[in-house]
Formats: C-alpha cells, sequence, structure tokens
C-alpha cells in the first residue's frame, strides 16, 4: 500500500466518522479500512484514533496529522489536475443530492445539458429531502432550498424563490376566499412536514410585516403530493412557485391574497470548503449559477395572473 493510500485512508475515517462510512466511500472492505489504519499507527509507531463501539476520537497527534494530510492531499489533486489535460480534469463521477420535487421537475434539462457540454462526466444523484452530511457520505455537492443556516459549507445561490398561498376553486367555493390574514386563519392548512415552524411570515400591500398559523389539515413532505391534496379541495398550501406555477397558469389552483407576499426561500448549491475544489464540481457550480441568472420561468407572475 502506498504512502497516498495510507493518508487518504486515515482522512476518510476521519471525515466519514467511522471506518464503514470511509468504506463505502473508498468502496472496499470495513475490514481493509481498518487494516490499512492499523499499519499506518504501526509504521508511526503512534494512535492516531482512539476506537469505541459509540464512535472514533482523534487523538492530539491524530488531529494535527489529519489537518496536514488534507493539506497534502489537495496539493496532489491539485498537481494532478495541472499535469493532466484539459479533457482528464472534465471526467470521473460527480456524486451530488437534490430536493426531489424541485431536482425532478427543474434540474433535468440543466444537467443533460451539462453531460452533452462534458460527455466524461459521469452524474450519481440522490433526489431527497433530507438534509445529508456532504462529507460523511462521500458528496460532492448538494441543492438546497431555503435559508442557508451558519454552517461551514460554501454556499452560491443560483436562483430566488417565493411562495404563493393557494387553494382549488372548488375549496374556495365551499370555504370563502379569504382576503386577510385574519380570514386566512380560519381555514385549514396543508402543510410542509419538513418546515421548523408552523408560522407563515408575510408583507401586506401597504408594507407593513406580520405572520399567521393556519391549523394542519395534513403534514406531508412531499411537495407533489400536498399540492394534489390542495387540486383535491382539502385546504390551503402556501408553497414555493416552482410546485404550482403550472397549475395556477391553468386555473386548476387560485391564488389567495395576491397583493401579499410570504417569506420567500432561495435555491443554493453547496459544496464542502477545500483548497482545491475538483474541475467537475467547479465547472458544473458555475454552469448551474450561469444558467439559472435571471427570472426564472416559475416565477414570472405576469404568466399566473394572466391565468387568473
Amino acid at each position: 500500500m502506498s504512502r497516498y493510500e495510507e493518508m487518504e485512508n486515515f482522512v476518510r475515517i476521519v471525515e466519514a466518522g467511522s471506518i464503514t462510512g470511509a468504506a463505502k466511500q473508498i468502496r472496499i472492505a470495513k475490514s481493509a479500512v481498518s487494516r490499512r489504519l492499523k499499519e499506518m499507527e504501526t509504521r508511526l509507531g503512534i494512535q492516531l484514533i482512539i476506537r469505541s463501539t459509540r464512535k472514533l476520537t482523534l487523538t492530539d497527534t491524530g488531529r494535527a496529522l489529519y489537518d496536514r494530510a488534507v493539506s497534502l492531499l489537495a496539493d496532489w489533486e491539485e498537481t494532478e489536475a495541472v499535469a493532466g489535460d484539459t479533457q482528464s480534469a472534465f471526467s470521473g463521477t460527480l456524486k451530488m443530492t437534490a430536493p426531489l420535487s424541485f431536482g425532478v421537475a427543474h434540474l433535468g434539462p440543466i444537467i443533460v445539458d451539462f453531460m452533452k457540454k462534458h460527455p466524461q462526466i459521469r452524474f450519481d444523484i440522490d433526489f431527497s429531502d433530507r438534509v445529508v452530511d456532504l462529507v460523511s457520505e462521500g458528496l460532492d455537492l448538494a441543492i438546497r432550498i431555503g435559508s442557508m443556516p451558519d454552517s461551514n459549507l460554501i454556499a452560491r445561490k443560483f436562483s430566488d424563490i417565493s411562495r404563493v398561498a393557494c387553494a382549488s376553486p372548488d375549496y374556495l367555493k365551499r370555504h370563502g376566499f379569504p382576503l386577510t390574514p385574519k380570514e386566512l386563519e380560519s381555514h385549514k392548512e396543508i402543510a410542509y412536514g419538513y418546515r421548523a415552524s408552523s408560522t407563515h411570515n408575510y408583507t401586506a400591500p401597504d408594507g407593513k410585516t406580520g405572520s399567521v398559523e393556519l391549523p394542519p389539515r395534513l403534514h406531508a413532505t412531499n411537495g407533489e403530493f400536498m399540492r394534489d391534496v390542495a387540486l383535491a379541495g382539502e385546504g390551503i398550501l402556501i408553497a414555493p412557485c416552482f410546485i404550482v406555477y403550472k397549475n395556477l397558469n391553468n386555473g386548476s389552483l387560485v391564488e389567495i391574497m395576491p397583493g401579499y407576499t410570504w417569506d420567500a426561500l432561495a435555491a443554493y448549491v453547496v459544496y464542502p470548503p477545500t483548497r482545491h475544489l475538483s474541475a467537475r464540481v467547479r465547472a458544473f457550480v458555475d454552469f448551474l449559477v450561469e444558467h439559472c441568472q435571471g427570472t426564472p420561468y416559475w416565477e414570472k407572475r405576469a404568466d399566473i395572473s394572466t391565468a387568473r
């Protein structure tokens, strides 16, 4: 085993937080990862990681070696990228995760265009609304919708996303058309299960701000399912426009309180901080941001108002 493989094995264990996680990332047997770590410690004559049944803990020496090893591996990758030609730099697998509703509905054409431009780059995509740890799961980047909390990840916004309150014509015929936040409070909501709060902030047409909380009719974690429940006339939906814009355009959903704006979201591409970002990741991030410049099609409210 080379010193490079030994060092990479050690870094993967630390970043994954377990030998099992490192084995999945490197795609070798768990026993081989454990053996490599033991051989490294034997060669150096010092313990780098304290193992227990619950977790792995770096020793002081292990921490110092980890920091240096990350830098050395980045330098080596950068040297290889410089030495290789442009075509080889844009190759390999790009592993990413994206929200299910947004990813399936809107990322496809962007990824296909990028694949045509860089045919040597392969994609491994996990469509899921759960927030994953990029480092521990060996992912290059993630698409995330919302407001970015404090994090050690690097985030680049590529699109603003507005939200709209809406319901089916049948629901509004049966329960009335709310014109104010106070009237809205008497209605049932089809609520997104991953939201941290059930309170919705708004800005009124006169610029005044406030909040409203609707009793839930249903909680769900998939936007298309929630939209379908709203289409069936079972409650009010306050959703990102990228989920309901077609329904607003064809009239199967009707916007409620159109003069009000709701707490907005944004779409970000996020990736772990590193001194050397691989050419394929950097190329895709730049391509995504450039492709999404301007007002996205789902945000063109003129189309929505015309349909209504």
